[in-house]
């Protein structure tokens, strides 16, 4: 395997203590791939396997059919989805998949998160959207997730009745919005058991979203 594809393994087993570290999965559950920069390829979580025992060599080379081409192990059970999403989204990098507690809640009750927070707004560019049932194991979820994200900002999904799956340019930025996912069904929930929360006008949805995509954060010099 070439250099790129060896950094890709370390950093995708290294996003991995993220999930961990922000109390998004349990057990073996979840999961984390990186697109192969220039390559018809993706690096992902093998199936089953602790996080404590996670390690770059344990990380699983696949094609954009879901097909090992690398690695010792048998990959996620979710890579078909995986690979759907790297084949019909082009401009994605990385895709996290999580059981995480509040936004999962919101999947099995089928309601997309309303934006009422400005972190919301920053992050997702309006409400996070809920997806279709879909069973594991085909890239009917992966189908789900396409249909759903191309007709919104929100690099989240809540795939119903199961949980919940980010996309971004890199794994990094996928794991950002799945931390983030998580943290806005959790205080949205809270807000609710005090009263019913306030939606942000769209007008103020859109100059959130464009100051935090294109003005927050460090620049480069020009």
């Amino acid at each position: 395997m070439s250099a790129v594809v060896g950094k890709l393994r370390e950093t995708v087993c290294r996003l991995h203590d993220e999930l961990v570290r922000y109390n998004l999965v349990a057990w073996t559950a979840g999961n984390i791939s990186g697109r192969v920069p220039g390559e018809d390829l993706f690096v992902i979580k093998p199936s089953g396997v602790s996080y404590d025992e996670l390690s770059p060599e344990s990380m699983v080379v696949c094609d954009l059919d879901g097909e090992p081409v690398g690695g010792e192990l048998s990959p996620s059970s979710d890579t078909a989805a995986h690979a759907y999403v790297y084949r019909e989204m082009p401009q994605v990098g990385g895709v996290v998949h999580t059981h995480s507690t509040y936004a999962s809640a919101w999947a099995a009750r089928g309601e997309a998160i309303p934006c009422v927070l400005t972190a919301m707004a920053d992050e997702f560019g309006g409400e996070i959207p809920v997806g279709p049932f879909a069973l594991i194991g085909g890239d009917d979820i992966g189908r789900g997730i396409v249909a759903t994200l191309k007709g919104h900002r929100s690099p989240a999904i809540l795939m119903r009745n199961h949980g919940v799956f980010t996309v971004g340019a890199d794994a990094r930025a996928a794991v950002k919005a799945a931390v983030m996912c998580e943290d806005v069904a959790r205080t949205v929930h809270v807000a609710r058991q005090l009263g019913e929360p306030l939606p942000i006008p769209r007008p103020a949805v859109d100059s959130l979203y464009d100051r935090y995509q294109n003005v927050y954060g460090q620049r480069s010099p020009r």
